[in-house]
Parts: C-alpha cells; structure tokens; sequence
C-alpha cells in the first residue's frame, strides 16, 4: 500500500510543485485547494502525512492542524510565506511538527518528509517505555501520564521517548536536534526549546522530569 500525502494550499503551482516532487518517491498525492476541503479528504482518505498552507480559504492551515490534532497524530507540515519567530512559534502550537518558511527548496521538503515519515514509523525497538508516572505504547503511539492518556504531535511523541530512552544523561540542544529531527534537518536550536516547553505543558506536573542545563540543553530524570 502506498503511503498517502495530503498536500493543502490555494495556490496551484505549489501544489504542482510538491506533488511533481514528492510523486518522484512513489508518495500518492492527494490535493485540497482550501481548508474545509483539506479537512473533508483528511477524515476521508486518511493520509499519512499532510502539509498544509498557513493562508488558505475557509479555514488557515493552523486551524485545520489543530482540528486534526484533536484526533489524530498524523505528521503535520506548515508552509508559510511568514517567517517570523512567533510565525513559527505559532505554527509549533498549533501542533505542527515542521515548520517550511516559503519560497523553500523542494528538495529540502522532499528530505523533511522523507525524514518525519521514517521516525514515525521507526520510533524505538522496544514496545512499552516507562519513567515514573509516564507510560509509553511505542506501537500504539500512546502516552498516559498517572493512568490518563494524552495526545502528542509525533516531533512532541518522538522527543519523549528520546528522553525516556537517555535518561540521566545531559544532552545538548544540537545533539536532541540531530537524533530527533534528523540528521537532514535545517533547523535551530528554538525548535527543540518550543517542543520541550509544550511537552512539558502536556505531562502537567510531570513536566518537571525534563529539567533545563543552562547554557546546553536538557537532561531527563524521573523523580
């Protein structure tokens, strides 16, 4: 079965753009033009990933990923022609887990998705991963905290299990950025503090298990 992209953007040559590049790896490409209809072929066809346009028709991209993140841990990508920090900061509340600055490499894109579609089938050889209160079902991409499950974006999922995974060890902003996002990923060090900040806000009390080294990064210790 194929893998299903879902890409959202009103302006047609983007999406020709995209579905031109990504139809080279054998990806299926499904459009929408505006929100409402990236959200109709969501709920229908069920893509494995989807990335969406902040500026769009009926509904903006960042509304249409934090619908999708009510119920779904789908891999999101924004693209936006906003490249401003709190543009950014915006696009990672709302759930995304990579955030594209438009005019953007295509091949860049195709790297991204190649990389977010490979760690989220990948994420760890072991099924369930414990620290203190916080429970992980690797296959089911579950996480309960005290008994109570919540819902991570899989960049928020992933970044939890590396924790988990190194716990005790003190670990830069530079090497969670490589082992989380991949060695193909043209970021900074603001994305990985902006994740930590909303997992933090998701494990509540529990948040305090990833404690700041500053000057470096984060260590993770369940208390």
């Amino acid at each position: 079965m194929s893998t299903k992209i879902l890409i959202a953007d009103d302006e047609g040559r983007i999406r020709k753009l995209v579905n031109d590049f990504l139809s080279k790896e054998n990806y299926e490409i499904i459009e929408a033009s505006d929100g409402q209809e990236a959200l109709d072929k969501f709920y229908e066809l069920s893509p494995d990933l989807v990335i969406l346009d902040v500026m769009m028709p009926k509904f903006t991209g960042l509304e249409v990923c934090k619908e999708i993140r009510e119920s779904s841990t789908v891999p999101i990508i924004i693209l936006t022609a906003k490249g401003t920090e709190s543009d950014e900061l915006s696009g990672f509340s709302s759930g995304a887990d990579e955030y594209i600055a438009k005019p953007f490499s295509p091949k860049i894109l195709v790297a991204r998705v190649n990389a977010l579609l490979r760690r989220s089938n990948n994420l760890n050889t072991e099924d369930v991963l414990e620290a203190g209160k916080i429970e992980v079902d690797i296959n089911a991409h579950l996480v309960k905290v005290d008994g109570n499950e919540i819902v991570l974006s899989v960049k928020e999922f992933e970044l939890l299990c590396y924790f988990i995974n190194n716990q005790g060890i003190a670990l830069s902003r530079e090497k969670i950025l490589d082992n989380v996002w991949d060695y193909d990923y043209f970021g900074d060090a603001r994305t990985v503090d902006t994740h930590v900040k909303k997992l933090r806000a998701k494990l509540k009390e529990y948040g305090s298990y990833i404690q700041t080294i500053w000057g470096m990064g984060y260590k993770f210790e369940a208390k």
